[in-house]
C-alpha cells in the first residue's frame, strides 16, 4: 500500500467555492487510483489536503481527474490547481484554472509544457485528441458578412462556455486598467507634449507621477516628486 499526498486549491474569484461533491482520481504511467472524495464544501481561496491510498506505485503521475457531483442544487466550482506528492517525494503540479459545472469529469495534465511529440503514453495522446475535439466544438465559426473576417457562431457571450466567459470578463477588466493608465498619462502631460524632452531627469519626473500602488486592482497615482 502506498499513499499520495494531494492538495486541491479553489480560486479566489467571486463565487468560486461550491457545496457540491468533489472527488479526484490520480492517473499514472502504471495505473490509476480509485476515485477519492476531496470535499463536500469548498470556500473561495480554500485549499483541501487529503491522502490517496493505492495498492501499488502508480509511476509518474501524468493526469488527474476531477469529478463534480451535484447533491441537491447546482453550484459551479472554480478549481485553481492540484498538487500531488508521491511516496518517493516527487512533486507534481496540475494547473487547472477553470470552472466545473453540472455533473462532470475534467482531466488535467501536469503543467510541464510538453509538446505533441513528447506524449509517449497512449493515455496522453488520447487526452490531447479529446481536448482538441472539445475546443473545435466550442469554437465554431460563421461569416458575419461577405468580405468580413469570420466570427464565433454565437448570438452573445452568454452562449459561450463559462470558462470562456470568465476570460472575456478578465479581458474587459484589463482594458479598463489600460484606459485608467492612459488617463493618468494624459493628466500628467505625457500625451499632449509636442516638444522634445529637455533631459532624462524631466522624463523621470513625468513617469514618477504615473507610478502607482495596486489597491483593489486600481492604479492610484503617487504625488509628484520635488
Amino acid at each position: 500500500m502506498v499513499s499520495y499526498k494531494v492538495t486541491v486549491a479553489t480560486g479566489d474569484v467571486a463565487e468560486a467555492g461550491t457545496n457540491n461533491s468533489i472527488s479526484i482520481t490520480l492517473v499514472g504511467s502504471r495505473g490509476e487510483s480509485r476515485k477519492t472524495t476531496v470535499s463536500l464544501l469548498f470556500l473561495p481561496g480554500q485549499e483541501k489536503s487529503l491522502s490517496v491510498d493505492c495498492r501499488q506505485d502508480l509511476g509518474p503521475i501524468v493526469l488527474v481527474r476531477l469529478h463534480k457531483w451535484r447533491i441537491f442544487l447546482e453550484d459551479a466550482w472554480f478549481c485553481k490547481d492540484i498538487r500531488v506528492t508521491a511516496p518517493n517525494g516527487n512533486m507534481y503540479c496540475f494547473p487547472c484554472y477553470q470552472w466545473l459545472e453540472g455533473v462532470t469529469t475534467v482531466e488535467v495534465r501536469e503543467g510541464s509544457g510538453k509538446k505533441l511529440v513528447d506524449d509517449e503514453l497512449q493515455i496522453l495522446k488520447e487526452h490531447r485528441r479529446r481536448e482538441l475535439a472539445a475546443r473545435q466544438e466550442a469554437f465554431r465559426w460563421k461569416n458575419f458578412a461577405q468580405g468580413w473576417p469570420r466570427c464565433l457562431n454565437v448570438g452573445s457571450i452568454l452562449e459561450l462556455d463559462s470558462n470562456i466567459q470568465f476570460s472575456c470578463v478578465r479581458a474587459t477588466d484589463f482594458t479598463g486598467f489600460l484606459i485608467l493608465q492612459g488617463a493618468s498619462h494624459f493628466l500628467s502631460g505625457f500625451l499632449l507634449r509636442y516638444t522634445s524632452w529637455d533631459s532624462l531627469d524631466e522624463m523621470r519626473t513625468i513617469f514618477s507621477r504615473t507610478q502607482g500602488r495596486d489597491i483593489g486592482g486600481c492604479l492610484v497615482c503617487s504625488p509628484p516628486h520635488h
